[in-house]
Formats: C-alpha cells, structure tokens, sequence
C-alpha cells in the first residue's frame, strides 16, 4: 500500500497535507491496523481537517523544553526555572512527551531522593507539570500525558529546619566576607531580603530620606516595602554609586551579580561556620526579631509572608517575651493574694520533698524536671 512502510517493527505513514510530506508512526505493528490508520488520515486530509497537531503531539521533551524556555523569558524566576528545566531534560530530553507517565515520573522522583531533599524534587516536579500543562496548551502533548503527569504527587517537605546565627557568629561571618560580598550580607541580616531580591536591587528602590527599601514585585507577586535601620543607611550613603549601573550590586560590567555561591562558601569556611545556606541569613533576620520580642504579625510583613502559619515556624524563639508574659500574670496573682488569698503555693512547695530544693522564682524547666524526678 503506498505511503505506507516499517521502521523496524512498527509501520509508520508517509503523506502530503497542502504539498508538505508528513511522517507520522502509526504505533502498530499489524498491517491491518495500519492501512486503517492510513485510510483515515487521507479522509482527514480530503475533508479539510488538519492533522499538523496530531503530528506536532509526537514532538520529544526536549522540543517541548526548548519552546518552553522560550515562553519563561517573561518570568522573574527565568534564572532558577532555566536550570531545573536543563536538569529535567538530562533525563526526559530524548523520550517522546507522550511516553511521560506516572510510572516513569514516580520511579525518577525516587532517583532523586537519593541526590536531593524532598523540597528540591518538588521544585522540579512542579516545572514538569507546569511544562507539561503548556505542551498540551500549545498541541504538544495530549490531554491523556498532562492526565498521567497530574496523578503525581508532591513529596512530603520536612520543613523543621531553622539554622539561624548568633549575634557573634554574624559578625564573624561578616568580618571574613570579600568586599563585594560584605555589604550583600548585611543588607540579608538587616532586612531578611531573599538572595534574587538583593542581587536584582535598584537604586531607585532605595529610598534614604525616608527609609526603606521598596520591593514591587516579590516572590508572592506583592509589593513590599522594607524598612532600613541606620546601619544600612550609613552603608548605601557610603557606597560607591556608578552612573554606568542602575544595580546596587554590580559587577565591573556594570551588570548584576549572578550568583555569590562561592564567595560565600568561602567566607563560611573561613568563618568556620558549617550547614548553613544564604537563605538562612533570613532565617537569622526573623529568629533574632522574635528573639527580641517583636510579635509574629510584624515579623510575617517583614518577611513578606502571606499567611502567618508561613512565620509561626520562629515563634518557639521567644521565651523571654512569653516569660514576661508569664510574668505580669504573676504580679497579679501576687496583688489579688494580698486581697484574698486563693493559693498557698509556698506550701505546697514544703509539703512537697520534690520541690524542697527549687525556688519559688525558678524557670518553669526546672520544676519540670524535679517532678519528672
């Protein structure tokens, strides 16, 4: 049958749409099977119907990646979302976007457990999907893959993890920072900025008369606005100002810094400072506000945060300010015993052995402990 042949097993179809020979596999190794397939592509052609998407759904990822990457240009996470794609494709570059399947993604999500924690998979799941929603937008891929790629669910994050500086390690870090590093480090200590926040900073988003920093679009898509302490103040006062760059950080060329991973590796080596990462200097920043006895809801605009639960992660921090609390409740009870006594808890104390050795002011940890004695 004309327009009809095998690569290998399998019988693909030649045909003409509108003078253009098309190449299309016809996924079967029956002849039968295939000159039905044939037949119905020619009446597609004789009725007007354009088979340029069906042929365009055979496309390989790495076509799709490629189209992909094109269209993310516009986004502000280009940088990031440009390097998980280039790792996406390492692995799916070569297979055919319809071949992706739960299956398939699941068995390369547990592959990359072995490399990555929970969170990055995520973050290169979530591309894949998104990569895949755009596909079948653009006829690349088929209403059925984008079905299979969806059932895929995200890994459980542990997100406990909360490494902050003390107030010396800081400064220790600061001390062995390069000199273009330095004052990058101190802007995340003083503001809690995220890294692409810092590196893409204008000077026309510093304000110094009256002091802060705005930020229009963050990573939640909000504006913010970020006030600057006089540390900051005195340092951008300070700092050289070229007429050839409109970033605060910039390089020679004028243009901003792209990554500072090695000079700040550096800086924590000398530093001697160990599992710490950029993003926890803003750990650092909210840690030593709630530490202070700033409430939640403050530190959560600060950060930028959009809902609270996001910050309620620092609150354990703050046990001097829940102390005091704690505290003034105390002066109170002391005052109404004055009045009308409603418990002796000196008392209790002595007719307690446990509570003999503990005093009456003693931290709530310690009393914990004797009972559990």
């Amino acid at each position: 049958m004309k327009g009809l042949y095998k690569r290998g097993k399998v019988y693909w179809i030649a045909i003409r749409d509108k003078g253009k020979l098309c190449r299309e596999s016809t996924e079967t190794t029956s002849r039968e099977d295939a000159e039905h397939f044939l037949t119905s592509r020619r009446k597609q052609i004789r009725d007007g119907e354009i088979i340029e998407a069906k042929k365009r759904k055979n496309n390989r990822f790495a076509e799709l990646a490629k189209d992909y990457l094109k269209w993310a240009e516009r986004q502000k996470s280009y940088r990031d979302k440009r390097l998980l794609v280039k790792q996406l494709v390492e692995r799916f570059g070569n297979l055919k976007v319809r071949d992706l399947n739960t299956k398939t993604i699941e068995q390369w999500q547990s592959e990359r457990l072995k490399r990555n924690k929970p969170a990055t998979a995520n973050r290169k799941l979530t591309v894949l999907k998104h990569m895949i929603n755009k596909g079948t937008d653009w006829e690349m891929a088929t209403e059925e893959t984008l079905k299979q790629v969806r059932k895929v669910k995200l890994l459980k994050e542990n997100n406990t993890r909360l490494r902050f500086l003390t107030v010396e390690e800081c400064q220790t870090l600061i001390d062995y920072c390069a000199s273009h590093l330095k004052p990058i480090v101190t802007v995340a200590l003083h503001t809690g900025m995220r890294l692409s926040e810092i590196l893409n900073l204008k000077w026309e988003q510093v304000d110094l008369k009256h002091g802060f920093i705005l930020l229009d679009t963050t990573k939640n898509g909000e504006r913010r606005e970020i006030p600057i302490d006089n540390t900051l103040i005195k340092m951008f006062n300070n700092m050289p100002r070229g007429f050839e760059s409109k970033y605060v950080f910039a390089g020679k060329d004028g243009d901003p810094y792209k990554s500072v991973k090695r000079s700040f590796s550096t800086a924590l080596k000398k530093a001697e400072i160990r599992d710490f990462r950029f993003h926890d200097l803003r750990h650092t920043f909210a840690s030593h506000l709630v530490m202070a006895g700033v409430d939640i809801t403050s530190v959560k605009e600060l950060l930028g945060h959009k809902s609270l639960s996001m910050t309620m992660r620092y609150s354990h921090l703050s046990p001097s300010h829940k102390r005091k609390a704690v505290n003034k409740l105390d002066e109170v009870l002391k005052n109404t015993q004055k009045e009308t006594p409603v418990h002796n808890f000196s008392s209790q104390f002595r007719s307690n052995p446990d509570f003999s050795s503990i005093s009456p002011y003693a931290p709530v940890a310690q009393m914990d402990r004797a009972t559990v004695s």
